[in-house]
């Protein structure tokens, strides 16, 4: 059974990854700090490893024992709000921290890498849909810090041979369709997650960041991938470079995009809830429109995505939130006293 390091597989789209690596037949070795991720997500046949990806003394031993065909790097801190107040956390964790796992990669002979990257990289959109030629002027640490490694690894691909494919997402939406696995972060910030929270009674209301952007209806407008469709990218892409392929740069979306106001409505029709809205600033580092031109994705990888659809997005998503909301409502089981 081949191995692949699976780094940040304890979080939200490196879970569903595992899952789908061990349905295909790959052994998924797990690395995850847990700072953010969750250890009951990993799948039970996988192998979790808690550690850091930036400390070589941790990960070259690892490295040594499994082998891996390819290292996936779905470990990184992700919030844009927040990289505009804390920087240093953002050039640290996502960039620093990836340059020592490539250095211990080397050192160990692993030369596949597949690196979650970010629409982000792209900033203020020159022409919608954006392909991967666009220019790349990100107006936010995240996405400097995700454009600093693409930039890396174009290096180190001349010149260590390192092949990678560079997978650049949208939107991450969704949820598993068997509602065993969703979006657990903590604090939540993602406009999905947040919506279906206020139409199971877990929030009064959601802020709407803006209403005065250059839109149809003055309010942000995404493109949302569904998160099962990302991960059979990743396998594609896995398999392209087990194959011989050379280092590759793809957008991952569906083409689509949809406002805030749009979401929202959608999860009204969906749920059959009302969501009461609060109108907030816009929040700093927000582009005002990200769709994605995926082509090249379809034709190198045979990309198909199999969820598009908004409102089927949202209902898996609802289905994860409507457990977590019954976890939350199961009352607590009381210890029973040892037996004397």
């Amino acid at each position: 059974m081949p191995t692949v390091i699976i780094a940040g597989g304890a979080g939200y789209i490196g879970s569903h990854m595992v899952r789908l690596a061990q349905d295909r037949g790959y052994q998924a070795v797990v690395v995850d700090n847990l700072a953010t991720g969750h250890a009951d997500a990993v799948h039970p046949n996988a192998i979790l490893r808690v550690g850091d990806i930036g400390d070589a003394a941790f990960m070259a031993p690892l490295l040594r024992e499994f082998q891996p065909r390819c290292v996936m790097h779905f470990a990184a801190a992700s919030l844009v709000g927040e990289s505009m107040t804390d920087p240093a956390k953002y050039w640290r964790n996502n960039l620093v921290q990836t340059l020592s796992l490539l250095d211990t990669m080397r050192a160990c002979g692993v030369n596949q890498f597949i690196f979650s990257s970010t629409a982000a990289v792209y900033g203020d959109p020159q022409q919608v849909p954006m392909t991967e030629a666009h220019r790349r002027l990100p107006i936010n640490p995240y996405g400097q810090s995700k454009l600093a490694v693409e930039n890396a690894l174009a290096d180190y691909d001349q010149a260590y041979g390192l092949r990678y494919t560079t997978l650049r997402y949208f939107n991450a939406a969704g949820a598993h369709p068997d509602g065993s696995l969703g979006e657990r972060h903590e604090p939540e910030t993602h406009l999905i997650p947040l919506v279906l929270q206020v139409a199971s009674g877990r929030r009064k209301e959601i802020g709407r960041f803006g209403k005065d952007f250059d839109t149809q209806d003055g309010s942000c407008v995404r493109d949302y991938v569904h998160v099962q469709d990302l991960a059979a990218a990743h396998l594609l892409a896995l398999q392209r470079l087990e194959a011989g392929g050379a280092s590759a740069i793809y957008n991952l979306g569906n083409g689509e995009g949809h406002s805030v106001t749009e979401v929202i409505d959608a999860a009204r029709r969906v749920t059959g809830h009302g969501i009461p809205v609060r109108d907030d600033p816009r929040r700093a580092g927000d582009p005002p429109v990200l769709v994605a031109d995926a082509t090249r994705a379809r034709s190198d990888l045979g990309w198909q995505p199999q969820h598009p659809d908004i409102d089927t997005i949202i209902a898996h998503a609802w289905q994860w939130e409507q457990k977590a909301q019954r976890r939350l409502e199961a009352p607590a089981v009381a210890p029973q006293s040892a037996l004397v």
